[in-house]
């Protein structure tokens, strides 16, 4: 009999292990989440980072700039002021003549050069080229030498570039001048072509 009891407990060992090894013990769940949580609110397709947290959504898509706006008219007040304001302050310079002249000089093209460039700049504006003489001369005189001198100054911007249909001409022969003396440091400043902002 004290032969059969270490025999027994030997088969009793054996056939626990064997059961052990066919019924295997589940490992442990992970816990079901809180009602609300994070987790129980979480669309089944969205992805994780390792440490848990949901993963960063990708930027908003670049919006390009619309191209056809022109620069000139981004922080340019010029570009948003009236036709009035402009020619108070007009960026627009005159051009001067010799007495009794039509001629444009060294001068004058350079100032036809920078106007040209303010007129591509703003390249709706429509202007008026007045032409204005001295006080010498008769008035019908006067009136023909400045119709030349404003189309001297129109067919020179068009060599430069500047489109006909932009720019009117017009004489004013001695009818306006800009200043009052009766000398020749008023009468230069009276043979000119002036320009004037129409439209824009």
């Amino acid at each position: 009999m004290k032969r059969l009891v270490p025999f027994a407990l030997l088969v009793l060992a054996l056939a626990v292990g064997s059961a052990c090894k066919k019924n295997p013990a589940a490992t442990p769940s992970a816990p079901a989440p809180f009602p609300g949580s994070a987790s129980s609110n979480r669309p089944s397709g969205s992805m994780t980072t390792p440490s848990g947290l949901s993963e960063v959504a990708p930027p908003p898509p670049i919006i390009p700039v619309d191209s056809s706006i022109s620069a000139a008219s981004l922080g340019d007040p010029m570009a948003a002021a009236s036709v009035e304001t402009i020619n108070r302050d007009s960026p627009l310079q005159a051009v001067f003549f010799a007495y009794d002249s039509d001629s444009l000089d060294e001068i004058a093209r350079s100032t036809m050069a920078y106007n040209a460039d303010v007129m591509r700049k703003y390249a709706t504006w429509v202007v008026t080229v007045e032409g204005h003489c001295d006080e010498r001369g008769t008035a019908e005189y006067n009136l023909a030498l400045g119709d030349r001198r404003a189309q001297a100054v129109k067919n020179y911007l068009v060599s430069l570039g500047i489109g006909a249909e932009r720019m009117r001409t017009v004489s004013y022969g001695n009818e306006f001048p800009f200043a009052t003396g009766h000398d020749e440091t008023a009468w230069s400043k009276n043979r000119r072509a002036h320009f004037m902002l129409t439209a824009k």
